[in-house]
């Protein structure tokens, strides 16, 4: 074999075997690359998962807020009414004893305006 033909029969193989090795890096940067976008895609679903979780967290933060507030508006609301209740007991005991003792004066008044007339009256 000519020295050409032997220079350009080990090109060739060199030719081979860089495209081999070209072939290899190709193949290990796409595997690498699939591996990136499978741990990326399972990070994705990792952080759904949690938004998902954190929106949960807070509904139930808000629910438990809301039925709070309810009980505290249901609490005011009886001790406001016990508050009125008390306020015009009170007030109904007040007027009733005021009554008494206006019943218990006029009731004096007429006895004595009675006894007026009758000493005018009668000699």
């Amino acid at each position: 074999m000519g020295i050409f033909k032997r220079i350009v029969a080990e090109a060739k193989g060199e030719r081979r075997s860089d495209l081999d090795v070209s072939s290899r890096v190709l193949s290990e940067l796409a595997s690498r690359e699939a591996a990136l976008d499978a741990q990326i895609e399972a990070a994705r679903e990792e952080a759904k998962r949690e938004v998902e979780a954190a929106e949960q967290e807070a509904a139930r933060i808000l629910r438990e807020a809301e039925a709070r507030a309810q009980a505290m508006q249901t609490q005011h609301e009886q001790e406001l009414a016990a508050e009125t209740a008390r306020i015009r007991d009170e007030a109904r005991a007040q007027a009733e004893t005021q009554a008494q003792a206006t019943r218990q004066k006029a009731t004096g008044r007429v006895q004595q305006a009675a006894e007026q007339i009758l000493r005018a009256v009668l000699p």
